[in-house]
């Protein structure tokens, strides 16, 4: 699959937005429809390292992650194991007048039944991927 760059835009504070998406551990509360499980591994400064289950594209996912963040500009996410591994995601924040743009770059790597299915453009993992910001978005302005 290829990289792709999509912007949204929030109508919250950057840091607001911030202190959320960095909240890995409540992602299974807030976002329950795509994360039926996390599990802090590690934690050490900005880094921190996840197990999470992803339900996206039709199938759920079991990936070991990496959460990088330089706060409040940026949050970097890497797979490192499980079904994505390789997957690269960043996602920049800028202060605009009236919120935050979000601007985040996908590069979504699959393996197995889903790189079958990228062949055959079936799955829709960067669709439902954008989905899920925009559920996220609707929490955050809350």
């Amino acid at each position: 699959m290829s990289k792709i760059i999509f912007e949204k835009i929030i109508k919250a504070d950057r840091k607001k937005i911030f202190e959320f998406a960095k909240n890995y551990e409540n992602y299974q509360k807030i976002l329950p429809q795509y994360y039926p499980s996390i599990r802090i591994i590690s934690s050490r400064g900005n880094t921190s390292v996840v197990e999470e289950h992803l339900r996206i594209g039709g199938k759920e996912l079991v990936m070991m992650v990496k959460h990088v963040t330089v706060e409040p500009l940026q949050h970097e996410i890497f797979v490192i194991g499980g079904d994505a591994k390789g997957t690269h995601i960043i996602n920049r924040y800028e202060q605009i007048q009236d919120g935050t743009k979000l601007i985040l770059e996908v590069d979504w790597k699959s393996k197995g039944m889903m790189k079958l299915l990228d062949f055959f453009g079936k799955n829709n993992i960067l669709n439902d991927y954008s989905r899920m910001i925009d559920d996220f978005i609707v929490i955050v302005e809350r």
